[in-house]
C-alpha cells in the first residue's frame, strides 16, 4: 500500500522492491521541476548497484522550464549541479520560486529526507546550480535568470543564511525563466583546495561570443567573494562550456562544451587546451569513475556516453577512448557516479523513457548496461507528477 504523508513526501513502492533498509547502500535523487510543485525524488542503490523507488519530497517550492523557442525542449535549465549532495545533506534549489533548500539524509535509510528549516530566496532568479565547500560547508547557488549571478550561504541549525559579501553580478542580459541555451549560467564548483568558486558560463551565438569560465577568490576566513570575477577564456573552438568536473588530484577541471566536445583547464600552468569529439550533437554533463580512472561524458543529441581518458601526468593530453550508445529515444540528461562494495556504477537521467540507465564500471573500456529503472508508472500512482520536459538533475549518495 502507498500512503500519503502530509510535509515530508510520498512513500513509494515499486512491484520489484525487495530490498530491505539494510540492503540498501546508497540512494539517487532527481527533481521532477514541475511549476505546480517541485519534487525531490529518491531511489535506493541496492549493494548490485541496481534502484528500487524510494520516496517523493516537496522542495518547497516550484519548478521552471527555460526558454528554447516554440516549443518546449528536455534539459530545463542548461545545466549542471542542480543537485548537490555533501556529507549527509542534500542541496537542490527550486527553479520556479528562486529558492535554495538543504535536506538533511537519513544515513540508515538514504532514500528518507528530511528539510532543513524552510527554502530561502537564492539571491537572484531562475537559480540552476549549486556547489557545497566540504571545508567551510558554505552553499553557493548559481542564477541564471533577468537577476544572475552567485550567491553564498551558511546553515546555522536550521536557519539558512546568506554570507555577507557573496552576491556577484555575472551581467548576463536574460529573462526569467531564462531563455537559452546560449548566454545561459551552466555549473558552478570549489575548486580543489576551495579557495576558489567557479561558473561556466556560455557565449552568445547572435553575435557570436565565446562563454568563458568566471572565477572568484574565496576570502578563507569569511566566506566572501572577491568584488569582480577573473574571466577564464576558452581555447580556441570552444563557445559554450556546460560541466565542469574536477581532474582527479590536479589543480584543473574537465569542461564539456556543446560546441566541440570538451576543454581542460590546468590552472597551476594558466593553460587549457580543446579536445573534439567526432560528430557530436548536445554535449552537456559529465563525471568521473574512481574506479576506472576515466571521465563520462553525455551526448543528449546522439544518446551516446563518450568515455574519456586523461593523462595523469601531462593534464592536457586526453583521448576520447570508448563510446557507448544508450536506446533511442532516451533523451539522456544528468549523471553522476556512485561507489558500492568496491565497484562503481554510473547513473543517468533519462527523461525520455522517464528512467534511469544504470551502468557498471568493472574497468576502463567495460561499461555494461545492467538496468533501465523506469521510474514514471510508480510515481504516477503515487500522485507525483512527471514530464519529460520538466525532469531534470541526478546525484547519488552512499553511505
Amino acid at each position: 500500500m502507498m500512503k500519503l504523508a502530509a510535509i515530508a513526501g510520498l512513500i513509494l513502492l515499486s512491484s520489484a522492491s525487495a530490498y530491505s533498509v539494510n540492503k540498501t547502500t546508497g540512494a539517487v535523487y532527481f527533481l521532477t521541476n514541475e511549476v505546480s510543485g517541485n519534487f525531490i525524488v529518491s531511489s535506493a542503490i541496492g549493494a548490485d548497484g541496481k534502484l528500487t523507488l524510494g520516496q517523493a519530497f516537496s522542495v518547497g517550492g516550484s519548478g521552471a522550464n527555460g526558454i528554447t523557442g516554440p516549443t518546449p525542449q528536455p534539459d530545463p535549465l542548461f545545466s549542471q549541479g542542480v543537485i548537490t549532495v555533501s556529507g549527509n545533506q542534500v542541496f537542490t534549489v527550486n527553479p520556479g520560486s528562486g529558492s535554495l533548500a538543504i535536506f538533511d539524509i537519513d544515513p540508515c535509510n538514504p532514500t528518507n529526507l528530511s528539510i532543513v528549516g524552510k527554502p530561502v530566496n537564492s539571491g537572484g532568479d531562475f537559480p540552476v546550480s549549486v556547489a557545497v565547500s566540504k571545508r567551510t560547508k558554505q552553499v553557493c547557488v548559481l542564477n541564471t535568470g533577468t537577476v544572475n549571478g552567485v550567491s553564498c550561504f551558511k546553515q546555522l541549525g536550521t536557519s539558512i543564511i546568506p554570507i555577507p559579501g557573496t552576491t556577484r553580478s555575472l551581467g548576463l542580459n536574460q529573462t526569467n525563466p531564462a531563455t537559452g541555451v546560449p548566454n545561459t549560467a551552466s555549473d558552478v564548483i570549489f575548486n580543489h583546495d576551495e579557495t576558489k568558486l567557479i561558473a561556466a558560463v556560455k557565449g552568445t551565438t547572435t553575435p557570436p561570443v565565446p562563454g568563458y569560465l568566471a572565477v572568484w577568490d574565496v576570502n578563507p576566513f569569511t566566506g566572501a567573494l572577491s568584488p569582480e570575477f577573473t574571466k577564464v577564456t576558452l581555447p580556441a573552438g570552444g563557445a559554450l562550456p556546460f560541466s565542469i568536473t574536477p581532474i582527479e588530484g590536479k589543480n584543473a577541471v574537465l569542461v564539456s562544451d556543446l560546441a566541440l566536445g570538451y576543454e581542460i583547464f590546468d590552472f597551476t600552468n594558466g593553460t587549457s587546451a580543446a579536445f573534439p569529439i567526432a560528430n557530436q550533437i548536445a554535449i552537456c554533463w559529465s563525471t568521473f569513475s574512481k574506479k576506472t580512472g576515466n571521465y563520462y561524458i553525455i551526448d543528449s543529441g546522439r544518446n551516446i556516453i563518450s568515455e574519456v581518458s586523461v593523462d595523469p601526468v601531462a593534464t592536457l593530453k586526453a583521448d576520447t577512448v570508448m563510446q557507448y550508445t544508450m536506446p533511442a529515444g532516451s533523451i539522456l540528461l544528468d549523471t553522476d557516479v556512485a561507489s558500492i562494495g568496491g565497484n562503481d556504477y554510473l547513473y543517468v537521467l533519462a527523461p525520455g523513457t522517464q528512467s534511469i540507465i544504470v551502468l557498471a564500471l568493472p574497468g576502463p573500456l567495460g561499461a555494461t548496461t545492467i538496468q533501465n529503472f523506469a521510474f514514471a508508472d510508480g510515481l504516477a500512482a503515487a500522485g507525483v507528477k512527471t514530464d519529460v520536459f520538466a525532469l531534470v538533475g541526478l546525484a547519488t549518495y552512499t553511505a
